[in-house]
This record gives structure tokens, C-alpha cells and sequence, in this order.
């Protein structure tokens, strides 16, 4: 038979937790911050038992954890669609008002930029710091797009900035290294200068190049030696280029007779006149064409600058040969007139003593002497006086051979001695 007090006991007790569990629930509710305050800091200070209790739940409850997973990521992907879609919303409200109200938005700009100046100038410099190379660029794309008002601007600001100006070549002038250097560039250039000046010579001439002139040429060349056919286009070229200058230099005479017959006979027809040496090295250029194996990556200006390079080559060549002929016949004439030419040279030799002028070699007096008379009696022989004097020095060491061994140095001391 039950107990009615034991079963009375029992019910006060159930009645008794049940009325403890609804106080606290009641707690808790109307202190949430603080449980929830309670329970992190709890699970910061037990992270092992939070996972074990985790795993256990997991573990024990799979089904349940998969479904709450599930929906959470569905949560989540809702929450931003509905995001994604709310901002969309706002940037398209924002472009339209931008849109209707240009002016508007230019004002709040300006005002926003002088408000805010340490901002923009901070915002400027970290951007500038992460993207230095991009910025460099765009500017100096934008000075290589429109040189001519870059040189404007540089010139105006130099203008209303003389005072910095100085001050930052003062600034650059306090290294002693950089001064000292541009005081010893600054010295050679005036002794170069000098030396010229002496030899008769003209003086030195540079060609500046602004800095959006390099920037191209350097942009093409990384164009040219970036090209994956630069090996076989250089050798093309290369190969096209000798063999021009041997043919041309093997058979520039025959080349000028045919191209000097072609334009005669052009003549005889009545057809305009043409360029003989354009004629010349035209046929030179289809002689090749046909003789090298290929020449299929050669475009029209590696062809010029082949004619070019072989025309520099036998203009050299030509010149050497008239130098040669011009120094044997001054050697010659010099020989057949020796005795003649050493009476004058001695004549020469003492007026130039007399008149205070420095002393000249008396070989190099006899060979001056010698190609003014062969010069006088020469219509043309395609030489300016640098070539001449030159063509004189190197046949003056052969008429001191030749006065050593006729005697003439006895001649030659004497003079000397009369000049000292």
C-alpha cells in the first residue's frame, strides 16, 4: 500500500524545483547581458571542456547538428542576398542623384577636400607608398602625352619659384662629391673645348634629349629586343648588311658604270632625270636580295639603314684611296723636286724664325710645299684640308727618309740650328 506522506513529500519536492527552475528562468531573463556575459567569459576560461561538450552534443545529437547547420548556412546566404540587394539598391539611388545633380556633388567635393586637407594629403601619400610605380607612370604618361605643355608648366613654375629653385640646387651643390663633379665635368668640357678650338676643328655638338624622348626610345627598344624573332632578325640583317658592303666594295665601279648608262639612256628617251647613287645602290640591294638565303623578317628600314651603314663604309674606303694617291704623288713630286722644294722649305723655315711663328718639321715644310703646287694644278680631289694636312703628315715621314738618305738632314740640323 503507497505512502501518502512519501507521496506528499514528493510533489512538495517537484513542485519546489519546479518553482526554482521558473525563478531563475526569470533571472536569466531579465538579466540576459549578464548571463550571457557570464557564459563567455566561462568559455574562455574552459575552451577544452566547451569543445568536449561540443563533440558530446555532436556526437549525440548528428541529425540535429547536420539540420542546424543546414539552416544556419541558409541563414546566412539569406542574409546576404538581402544585403547585397540593399547596397545595390543604395549605389543605384546614389548614381542617380550624382547623376541629376552634377553640381551638387562637385561643391561637396571641393568643400569636403579644403575641409579635410590632412586627410586627402595622408590618403595621397599611403597610396602613393603602395603604388608607386603605377603612379610614376600615369604621370609621366600623361607628360609624354602633350611634351610641348609639360615644357609650359616646368618653365612657369620655375618662373614663380625662384627662390626654391635656388634653394634646391644649392641643396643638390652642399654634397661635396656632387660639386666636386660637376666642377671636374664643367673643366673638361672647356679643355675639349680648347683642344678643338687649337686643331681647327668645330666644337663638340649634343643633341638634348628630353626625358619623354628617352622614355620612347626606351619603349622601343624593349619592343625590338623583346621580340621572340629579334635572333633570326638580327642575323638577317646582319649577313644582309656585310654582304651589301662587299659587293659594293668589291664592284662600286662596275655598280656606278651601269647606273651612269641606265641614266643616260633615260636621257636619250626623254624620261625624268634620276639619282645615279640611288640607281647604284638600288640594283646593289636586288644583287643581294638575290644571293643571301633569307630576308623575309627585313622590313624597308633595316634596308636603308643597311645602305646607310655600306655607304659610310665606302665613302671611308674612297677616302683612304684618295689619301693614298695623294700622299704618293706628293712623295713623288717632292723626289723629282727635291732640291727645288729643300731651297724653299729652307727659305720657309728661316721666315718663319724671323716672324716669331712656331717651328714646323722640315720634312713636313717640304711636303706643305710640295701638295700646294700638286693642289694647285688638281681641279677637285674630294678632300677638305683636315684630309689634306693628313695626306701631308704621312708623306712628310717618308721625304725624311728620303732627306736622310740624299744628304738632306745635314740641310735640315742646319735650319734647326739657325731657328734655336
Amino acid at each position: 500500500m503507497p505512502d501518502p506522506d512519501y507521496d506528499d513529500e514528493a510533489a512538495r519536492a517537484a513542485a519546489k524545483r519546479e518553482h526554482t527552475s521558473e525563478v531563475k528562468r526569470r533571472w536569466r531573463e531579465a538579466n540576459l547581458d549578464r548571463v550571457h556575459e557570464q557564459s563567455r567569459a566561462w568559455k574562455a576560461a574552459h575552451p577544452e571542456r566547451v569543445r568536449e561538450l561540443n563533440r558530446r552534443w555532436r556526437e549525440q545529437h548528428l541529425d540535429r547538428s547536420r539540420q542546424q547547420n543546414r539552416d544556419s548556412a541558409r541563414r546566412a546566404a539569406a542574409r546576404k542576398r538581402r544585403e547585397a540587394e540593399t547596397r545595390r539598391k543604395a549605389r543605384e539611388r546614389s548614381k542617380r542623384w550624382r547623376e541629376e545633380h552634377p553640381e551638387r556633388v562637385r561643391t561637396y567635393q571641393l568643400q569636403w577636400v579644403e575641409a579635410n586637407r590632412d586627410k586627402v594629403r595622408e590618403y595621397y601619400n599611403r597610396y602613393y607608398e603602395t603604388h608607386r610605380e603605377e603612379v610614376s607612370a600615369r604621370a609621366a604618361a600623361r607628360r609624354d602625352a602633350d611634351p610641348e605643355r609639360t615644357r609650359r608648366a616646368s618653365k612657369e613654375w620655375a618662373e614663380r619659384n625662384k627662390e626654391r629653385r635656388a634653394e634646391l640646387q644649392r641643396q643638390r651643390r652642399s654634397d661635396p662629391k656632387t660639386y666636386q663633379a660637376e666642377l671636374e665635368a664643367n673643366a673638361a668640357a672647356r679643355r675639349l673645348k680648347r683642344r678643338l678650338a687649337r686643331s681647327g676643328l668645330p666644337p663638340k655638338r649634343l643633341h638634348p634629349t628630353s626625358a619623354a624622348e628617352r622614355r620612347a626610345n626606351e619603349r622601343d627598344a624593349d619592343a625590338y629586343f623583346e621580340d621572340p624573332s629579334l635572333n633570326e632578325h638580327v642575323r638577317q640583317l646582319t649577313v644582309f648588311g656585310e654582304t651589301l658592303t662587299e659587293h659594293m666594295l668589291e664592284h662600286a665601279q662596275t655598280m656606278r658604270d651601269f647606273a651612269e648608262s641606265y641614266a643616260n639612256r633615260r636621257r636619250r628617251l626623254g624620261l625624268p632625270l634620276v639619282d645615279i647613287e640611288r640607281v647604284v645602290y638600288a640594283r646593289a640591294v636586288d644583287v643581294v636580295i638575290a644571293q643571301v638565303r633569307r630576308v623575309d623578317l627585313l622590313t624597308s628600314r633595316d634596308i636603308s639603314a643597311a645602305v646607310r651603314s655600306t655607304q659610310a663604309v665606302v665613302r671611308r674606303a674612297e677616302r683612304r684611296q684618295v689619301l693614298e694617291r695623294l700622299m704618293n704623288a706628293i712623295v713623288r713630286h717632292a723626289e723629282h723636286n727635291l732640291e727645288r722644294l729643300t731651297r724653299e722649305a729652307t727659305i720657309e723655315t728661316r721666315a718663319r724664325h724671323l716672324s716669331g711663328k712656331p717651328t714646323m718639321a722640315f720634312e713636313y715644310v717640304i711636303a706643305e710645299i710640295a701638295m700646294q703646287e700638286l693642289l694647285e694644278g688638281l681641279a677637285s680631289v674630294g678632300l677638305v684640308a683636315a684630309d689634306s694636312r693628313m695626306a701631308a703628315r704621312a708623306a712628310a715621314r717618308q721625304i725624311g727618309f728620303t732627306l736622310r738618305m740624299a744628304g738632306g738632314a745635314k740641310a735640315g740640323s742646319t735650319i734647326l740650328r739657325l731657328n734655336r
